[in-house]
């Protein structure tokens, strides 16, 4: 029998916009198709006056300022699986993250730059091959002393990509005294800052005429700020058994080559699997190390490799519903 496409797809449109808004379809023999639907209720999160980002007031009553802060925080408020995931990642990776920046002498609030860069996914691979939770391309990476090869790749090292991110932040405010406008410099680069800061005559990044990305960037740490301080405000309700639990590791120190990293995993009691998941900035089967340096490789406790909502620390009572 020959199907009109057309007049398909035109039914199933009427049927989609029917059940959006909430009306009574009936089907041929008489029977509702669906009745009192109830249309998603999405409701646009209140814009602040002022924020506070690394102990500067920023005040949002310009109506451009406004309206970029207010496009951040909708894209976080509506990326609802995204901003989920952030959450419980945030719970994993922040309490690694902000000692780091306290003994580097960087703002805690920095902690939501890797937050923008990666959505703290310490895998990703940007477009351009920026790498890690931190983003760095290689020429950055190697030039705040992470060493990057075909056997290891520290832009995946937690620990030492922070050190790195803080080393080039830390550069970037002696050279602007602002670090939001160091902030900036971490998207667009300094060069790009420093020529547009003489070009316009600006003292800092808010009196710039940037490009879309790293216009957007500055606000999208500002909002992401503000809704992971406050996630229930924006709807946004996790159970304590909705985050991932600790998995304690213990470190070995590792100063000779290693032939064949799944040998020595095994030998060390676990598999390649948990090896790389642990240890994400091994980048081969194999690791010459021909100078001796000495790599620490985290290997899980067995007793943690099970789930159980007791192993769960919530780092922000903020983030959580308690029964």
């Amino acid at each position: 029998m020959k199907m009109d496409y057309k007049k398909i797809a035109y039914a199933a449109l009427l049927v989609g916009a029917g059940l959006a808004c909430g009306f009574a379809l009936t089907a041929g023999d008489g029977h509702d198709v669906a009745a009192d639907v109830t249309p998603q209720q999405v409701h646009a999160p209140a814009i602040p006056t002022r924020v506070q980002f690394a102990g500067r007031n920023i005040d949002l009553t310009r109506h451009d300022l406004r309206e970029r802060f207010d496009r951040e925080l909708l894209t976080f408020t509506y990326m609802h699986g995204t901003t989920y995931q952030i959450i419980k990642r945030a719970n994993r990776y922040f309490p690694l993250i902000e000692p780091i920046l306290r003994e580097q002498g960087v703002p805690d609030d920095f902690k939501y730059l890797a937050v923008v860069e990666s959505y703290l996914n310490p895998r990703v691979v940007s477009p351009v091959g920026a790498v890690g939770i931190w983003q760095f391309v290689d020429d950055t990476a190697r030039e705040c002393g992470l060493e990057v090869n075909d056997e290891v790749d520290e832009r995946r090292h937690l620990k030492r990509a922070t050190e790195a991110a803080c080393r080039y932040l830390k550069k970037s405010y002696e050279l602007y005294g602002d670090w939001l406008t160091a902030a900036a410099s971490y998207n667009a680069g300094r060069r790009r800052i420093s020529s547009s800061l003489d070009q316009q005559g600006a003292d800092n990044c808010f009196g710039l005429h940037l490009n879309e990305e790293t216009s957007r960037y500055i606000f999208r740490l500002m909002a992401a700020k503000e809704l992971l301080a406050h996630p229930k405000d924006f709807g946004f309700h996790l159970r304590r058994e909705d985050f991932y639990h600790t998995v304690r590791t213990t470190e070995v120190a590792v100063t000779t080559p290693v032939s064949d990293w799944t040998a020595w995993a095994k030998e060390h009691g676990t598999d390649y699997v948990q090896l790389k998941y642990f240890n994400p900035w091994i980048t081969s089967m194999r690791l010459s190390n021909p100078q001796g340096k000495t790599y620490r490789v985290q290997l899980p406790l067995p007793e943690d490799l099970s789930f159980s909502v007791d192993k769960v620390h919530v780092h922000n009572p903020a983030w959580v519903e308690e029964r």
